[in-house]
């Protein structure tokens, strides 16, 4: 019997400014469908939402790319990496799509990348989900400032963030608060640890993560974008996260008062444990956003 509910997904490049952009985007059955745009986090990629396209590919336009330095995308050997250039690639990727209006669906690096794009083109975002992305500084755990406050200049600092970089480091950010760690499939810690893996990647997120301070820095504009915007909002989070921590999801609703907050017991890798809650909250959301 075949399953008529679960999306085709078609997997293709798309070359910008040098860079090769793989993404994933389902097909659905009407062209016209609301798109759904999904930006992945660190250290994964876009096959992080997989299960989700499978889900409501069918009946939305789901596209997921992959970042420069993550995944399938391919970069020349003289790309820098901050979190401007992340946004610039991605800018140029939905101009090559020629999309025009879509959720914005930001999680962990996603929010930095979304909010950048979203503070360049406003008219694009036609509604929100923020997962377990941080726009708040009391969304940063201790660990997380810690981390953040490393340098290049600081002594054992490159050694600290390779040290995430390792099977261990990557397992520890999928399990660290989850309830069951059963529900928790294997596979996307060590897909993550392959990529990280490859030649020219740990250097590529070492670089990342010195210039995650400039985030930190951007996080007024960002609250001030929501405010003056206040775009629909759902923001499922999983309250176990070691980084961004429950109060980071409530801090969105002083800016964006009607937005809707869902809170999971599970870490950081919502998706991983709850789809089956959190897919028909976005399908809700993408139908009465989308208008």
């Amino acid at each position: 019997m075949i399953v008529s509910s679960i999306a085709r997904t078609a997997h293709r490049h798309l070359d910008v400014d040098g860079v090769r952009v793989f993404y994933r985007e389902s097909l659905p059955e009407r062209p016209e469908a609301p798109v759904l745009l999904l930006l992945h986090g660190f250290p994964s990629a876009s096959h992080q939402f997989r299960r989700l396209i499978d889900v409501l590919g069918s009946r939305y336009r789901l596209i997921a790319p992959d970042y420069p330095g993550f995944g399938h995308t391919e970069v020349p050997n003289d790309f820098t990496y901050s979190f401007d250039r992340l946004t610039d690639v991605t800018e140029g990727f939905v101009r090559g799509l020629g999309l025009t209006r879509f959720v914005m669906y930001v999680f962990d690096f996603g929010a930095p990348v979304g909010f950048r794009l979203a503070e360049r083109h406003p008219e694009w975002i036609a509604g929100l989900v923020v997962q377990n992305g941080n726009a708040y500084e009391e969304g940063l755990s201790d660990g997380a400032r810690d981390f953040i406050a490393l340098r290049p200049e600081t002594p054992g600092a490159e050694q600290t963030i390779r040290d995430l970089l390792t099977l261990a480091g990557t397992r520890m950010q999928y399990e660290t608060g989850v309830r069951d760690l059963a529900l928790l499939a294997p596979d996307g810690w060590t897909l993550d640890q392959h990529f990280l893996d490859l030649p020219g990647r740990k250097e590529a997120q070492v670089a990342l993560a010195f210039d995650y301070h400039s985030n930190v820095e951007r996080y007024e504009r960002w609250q001030t974008w929501l405010r003056q915007h206040t775009p629909p909002t759902l923001i499922p989070w999983g309250v176990g996260d070691p980084f961004f921590p429950e109060p980071g999801a409530r801090a969105y609703l002083r800016d964006v008062p009607d937005a809707e907050l869902h809170l999971f017991d599970t870490g950081h890798f919502v998706l991983e444990t709850h789809l089956p809650e959190i897919a028909p909250l976005i399908a809700d959301f993408l139908g009465r956003t989308w208008n």
